[in-house]
């Protein structure tokens, strides 16, 4: 374990090593060797993944290190700083078998947004509503797939904020509005959870890592694993992504 290499940033990676870091992680970093400008990251290995069910579904000391470091190394290529609300550094975080297969884990964007980070944001995109915008989706993609809350009821709060505003769409929504969801967001959170949203981005973002990995022995993954006989022990990698805005 002590010399074995899990976490391989996008510029290690190239199409030959498609079992390691799965379909996705492969043709990212066949890209990042093109030299196409594609937004950078991370792949933690499918052997991770092996390796995080043999440890009692644990991510190891080791490779929370490892991503740790490749998380330093893309706050220096990005030039931004995870958790820094001045200068944010945000990821998306999602699945990559060597296989494409139905049933894994959605992508969760803008991970490392908190209440400093998402005031931050809004100042340097001098755009709060986006800011804001983006933050709600965060905290409603991170309880879906990371906590398995119902999605439902989170639909249910913006449906009932439009009735009391008397508004249609979403977009009518203003920032005041969208810091008032969030707040309804984060409560009914902590009302199912017991705990109050994770504010740490180091924490959100092993909390996805973890996400990850169990979707692949997910009642759906395993159902489609059996009819198609793919080994459990291929595993899922992950790929952590910059996120760029437009």
């Amino acid at each position: 374990m002590s010399n074995k290499k899990f976490v391989y940033m996008f510029s290690e990676i190239d199409g030959s090593m498609r079992n390691l870091m799965g379909g996705k992680g492969a043709n990212l970093g066949e890209m990042t060797k093109l030299g196409l400008p594609i937004p950078q990251g991370f792949t933690v290995s499918t052997e991770a993944c092996t390796y995080y069910y043999e440890s009692k579904r644990c991510i190891s000391e080791d490779i929370k290190q490892e991503i740790k470091t490749a998380m330093a190394k893309l706050e220096k290529i990005t030039d931004k700083k995870f958790g820094d609300p001045s200068n944010p550094l945000l990821v998306s975080v999602r699945s990559g078998a060597r296989v494409s297969m139905p049933g894994m884990m959605d992508t969760i964007l803008n991970l490392g947004l908190n209440d400093e980070v998402v005031a931050g944001l809004a100042k340097k995109t001098n755009n709060p509503r986006f800011a804001y915008d983006s933050y709600r989706r965060f905290i409603q993609m991170f309880a879906d797939v990371v906590k398995g809350l119902s999605k439902a009821r989170f639909e249910e709060i913006i449906d009932e904020m439009k009735k009391a505003r008397n508004i249609k769409t979403d977009t009518e929504f203003t920032d005041a509005d969208l810091k008032a969801m969030i707040t309804k967001f984060k409560d009914f959170y902590k009302k199912e959870m017991k705990e109050d949203f994770p504010t740490d981005p180091t924490e959100q973002l092993f909390g996805a890592i973890t996400a990850v990995f169990e979707s692949w022995e997910n009642p759906r993954a395993d159902y489609y694993r059996k009819m198609h006989s793919i080994p459990s022990s291929w595993g899922t990698a992950v790929n952590v992504q910059s996120m760029v805005y437009g």
